[in-house]
């Protein structure tokens, strides 16, 4: 099939197509995955033994790439293979890539591919000619696609040849979180050099690029502050209890409830009292995180929707181990009725429900209609999607409404096939309107919006372009439904500032000699790979800091010790188990866990928790359907050491060393009756 570039298109290929490493910069729905499969096409037929790997940081975004773009106007010409997690080609992702001329995958799995010294698995850089990288402006820090690159600068910087071409695209690369030019113009360059790339972004044809991808209009809808809110002044109070209760100088720095930053305050004061064994200080600190919660809920959605989270709370408590969990549980028994009479009472909701509630019934007059609300977090869509079923005005007005969250194995996570589905019936106009997390804001193949709602949130600039371009119909409005001089409305100013921002940086790179901008781009190479190799000199180091025998890991809830480092081993470098035998008498197993996908080497088994206190401390796996391994998360335990007690989030960070899992020197342990000594 053929591929028709419009003339901004055809402007920002010309450096790829010269075999130059370019970052196209175009608007969402401007056309960048289209100019990529045109650059692939021409790359092989130009190249020999041309070979093209395109890189995706979501996994829906695989088959999407695959049946929308690629496949259409290459499936015919070209041997092209779509891979995820999900798929067994990952597997031996080394045999599919020298069998085929394309392959779509995640970045993760190319990462995997390139560290992994099996010979199916295993591949190298150079095996590609071309690679292209979808959303190209998440190639900084720690994040994979800056791994694979990193690989890709370290070879250059050896002069080493047969390095593959670079294919960039983004909507926007950002400013970093820099307000002045001057950074802002780092950043940019930070992100070409991390990619090895020049910029590119259309001069000549810029009217037609406006004309394709029109401007939504925009408009704030700003609601005044509650004037009486007894459910969130009732919670406050309860909330004041629990500081009394504490000892008084664990509170004298904490900020004001129902903020961010109160909640990273009493996150801070839970680490304290874990680290001084203090449950009472590190109980009432996660208690507060739930009220904190169910007042930035109030905040946002229904009262009923913050009652109901903590109602949940105090119901899915079983075990009381002392005074301080009788006091927290008591408290909320008691003021339970009240709360929920609160709640229930209509004259004090939410006020910005009924602002957003005036912006649908508005848009959706027209029975074309399609939106998105784009709100915090997987709980609020859940909210919101509860609210909108519950509306007679938006029934009225025919709104038929969806959930679009990121997949995971969570309570309120998407299954793949969930989130697929959930598109495809938007796509169809079976539903429309989605109620979307930041997952729908990049990459998604959505039908053309004619209203955009961001409700609630503090994201960045690059967040606030994607879903303003996400309003791609003629005449369609971005609403932004805030409350008067709150935090959201003045981050969305200043994310207009530092949209125009990022345009003078791109333009301040583009103008610079190509020498200039060659010499940067190597300096900053050279800075970053200096960084790396101190990095990994400090990481490998901070693993030997401590003998794993030392090293007690004990409950988080209870403070129960229940093993040592040395009893840890890893599978896969992700998966974290204790092997000691005796283990088991530690935790209780519950249910059992569901996953969508499917892996070679083992399966799912129960959840388990602390047999003292409920505490979760992760699952059970099944590994080569024989051993039943119980495998933990760090955030679930603290680490008691010769220097003192301390909590990780990923067990990365520990600093001791974790051996490989060895399946015979397990079953030897775990069955000694057994022989499992190979006959000669």
């Amino acid at each position: 099939m053929e591929i028709n570039l419009r003339s901004y298109q055809e402007e920002v290929v010309q450096t790829a197509l010269r075999g130059e490493n370019s970052i196209i910069w175009l608007p969402t729905g401007g056309g960048k995955t289209r100019a990529a499969v045109y650059v692939t096409k021409k790359h092989l037929e130009t190249k020999t033994n041309g070979k093209v790997a395109v890189l995706v940081n979501k996994v829906h975004l695989v088959d999407q790439h695959y049946e929308k773009e690629f496949r259409p106007y290459l499936g015919k010409e070209c041997r092209i293979v779509a891979i995820s997690g999900d798929s067994d080609e990952k597997d031996f992702f080394g045999n599919v890539v020298r069998n085929s001329d394309l392959v779509i995958c995640t970045a993760q799995i190319l990462e995997n591919s390139l560290a992994s010294m099996e010979e199916d698995k295993h591949v190298e850089l150079t095996d590609f000619t071309l690679l292209v990288i979808d959303e190209c402006h998440h190639t900084h820090k720690d994040n994979v696609y800056n791994k694979i690159m990193s690989r890709f600068v370290e070879i250059k910087l050896k002069k080493e040849r047969n390095l593959p071409q670079v294919l960039g695209l983004t909507a926007s690369p950002g400013t970093g979180g820099n307000k002045n030019l001057d950074k802002a113009v780092e950043h940019v360059l930070q992100i070409c050099a991390n990619l090895d790339s020049a910029i590119v972004s259309t001069k000549n044809y810029m009217p037609v690029l406006q004309r394709v991808v029109p401007r939504p209009k925009k408009k704030y809808d700003i609601v005044e502050k509650r004037l009486k809110d007894p459910f969130g002044d009732h919670l406050k109070s309860m909330m004041s209890m629990i500081h009394k209760f504490m000892p008084s100088k664990e509170c004298l720095s904490l900020q004001e409830v129902g903020t961010q930053e109160y909640e990273a305050d009493v996150v801070e004061l839970e680490k304290k009292g874990v680290k001084l064994e203090n449950r009472l200080i590190a109980q009432c600190a996660l208690h507060l995180r739930q009220y904190n919660d169910a007042l930035l809920i109030n905040d946002t959605v229904r009262m009923v929707d913050a009652f109901r989270v903590l109602s949940e709370f105090y119901t899915s408590r079983k075990n009381f181990l002392d005074g301080t969990d009788y006091f927290l549980q008591g408290l909320f028994e008691e003021n339970r009725v009240e709360l929920w009479q609160l709640a229930s009472n209509d004259d004090y909701e939410n006020p910005k429900l009924a602002q957003l509630q005036q912006t649908l019934v508005e848009q959706f007059k027209d029975q074309d209609s399609r939106g998105i609300i784009f709100a915090k977090t997987r709980r609020s869509t859940h909210c919101l999607y509860d609210w909108v079923n519950s509306n007679s005005e938006l029934r009225r007005v025919n709104i038929r409404a969806g959930i679009l969250t990121g997949v995971g194995a969570g309570v309120n996570h998407m299954t793949q096939r969930g989130q697929k589905d959930t598109i495809k019936t938007f796509r169809d106009g079976a539903l429309n309107l989605l109620i979307s997390t930041s997952v729908a804001e990049e990459g998604l193949d959505i039908p053309e919006c004619n209203v955009v709602v961001r409700y609630g949130l503090l994201t960045n600039e690059i967040a606030q372009q994607q879903a303003s371009g996400r309003a791609r119909a003629q005449n369609s409005v971005y609403s932004v439904v805030a409350q008067e001089g709150g935090r959201e409305l003045r981050r969305e100013f200043i994310n207009e500032h530092l949209e125009s921002l990022t345009a003078k940086a791109i333009d301040f790179v583009q103008s610079m000699t190509p020498r200039e901008f060659q010499r940067k781009i190597s300096e900053l190479q050279q800075m970053a790979v200096m960084i790396r190799i101190q990095a990994e000199k400090n990481r490998e180091e901070r693993k030997q800091h401590y003998n794993p025998a030392q090293v007690q890991l004990r409950c988080r809830g209870c403070f129960t010790p229940v093993g040592y480092g040395a009893d840890i081993r890893h599978i896969e470098n992700s998966h974290h188990v204790n092997v000691n035998p005796d283990f088991d008498r530690y935790y209780k197993a519950g249910g059992p866990v569901f996953l969508e996908r499917t892996f070679e080497d083992w399966e799912p088994g129960r959840v388990i928790s602390c047999s003292k206190c409920g505490k979760d401390w992760g699952m059970e796996m099944k590994f080569k359907k024989v051993a039943i391994l119980p495998c933990l998360k760090i955030k679930s335990f603290s680490l008691n050491t010769p220097q003192g007690k301390f909590t990780h989030k990923k067990w990365k960070d520990v600093e001791f060393q974790v051996g490989d899992f060895d399946l015979t020197q397990y079953m030897t342990s775990h069955f000694p009756d057994l022989d499992f000594e190979n006959d000669d």
